[in-house]
């Protein structure tokens, strides 16, 4: 059976917020739209992994001239950790390279090490990230076992709260400025805990002012949802 194409106006441009689901990467959502409405000039504002869901900004004709303006937008998002497990990608779909014993720790234990982490600091991005060394992505290097050094970079922590106290299982909310790896956030807790983990679910729930609310499923898409757009 062959899929619906809709037929949009050669003109048509503007953002479309998607809710993706788990199991594509967003170059995959990217394509699934081109080919919903027809369209060649599709791009998207902010890489989620693909055990990550949630709100995925598309950008389609002229607006694609805003991706800088949406990639800078603050997130938000909610994820869960394991620890105990350190993974090659820092995810629960990675290769297990690492166990570790955890303690029984308190809630409390817990919160401060979040609050820790919170207002301006640095990260060291992971190796499987886009983030491009000498031309070269970094994830592509990680397939092929080969890690180089990453210099830590500025992100900003505006809000970083426990939601559900599970253990091994810790699920938060975290509100962040652009560039901040959830993966490499629940691996650095981890760290502070004097033990490893691995992120189990992601979510993203925010990019800037368009939250998770706003999104459509890819299954849902349709012209309606094309949203207009300043230049």
């Amino acid at each position: 059976m062959t899929k619906e194409v809709l037929m949009v106006k050669k003109n048509t441009e503007g953002i479309v917020i998607i809710n993706k689901p788990a199991g594509l990467t967003s170059h995959d959502v990217v394509s699934r739209v081109r080919k919903r409405f027809g369209m060649r000039r599709v791009g998207h504002a902010g890489t989620l992994d693909p055990l990550a869901t949630g709100v995925l900004v598309i950008l389609l004709g002229r607006a694609t001239k805003l991706f800088k303006k949406f990639q800078g937008f603050d997130k938000a998002y909610k994820a869960t950790l394991i620890l105990g497990k350190r993974t090659a990608t820092a995810d629960i779909q990675g290769k297990v390279i690492q166990e570790m014993p955890y303690r029984n720790y308190t809630r409390n234990e817990i919160e401060e090490v979040l609050r820790s982490f919170l207002g301006e600091t640095a990260q060291i991005p992971p190796m499987y990230s886009a983030i491009k060394i000498k031309g070269k992505k970094l994830y592509e290097l990680a397939r092929k076992g080969i890690e180089v050094k990453r210099l830590p970079r500025k992100i900003r922590i505006d809000e970083l709260r426990m939601i559900c106290f599970d253990l091994p299982r810790i699920s938060f909310y975290l509100r962040c400025s652009k560039g901040t790896y959830v993966r490499q956030l629940a691996e650095d807790i981890a760290e502070k805990l004097n033990t490893v983990a691995c992120v189990e679910e992601i979510e993203r729930t925010a990019v800037g002012p368009f939250v998770i609310d706003d999104a459509v499923s890819l299954q849902d898409l349709n012209e309606e949802n094309i949203r207009n757009w300043e230049g």
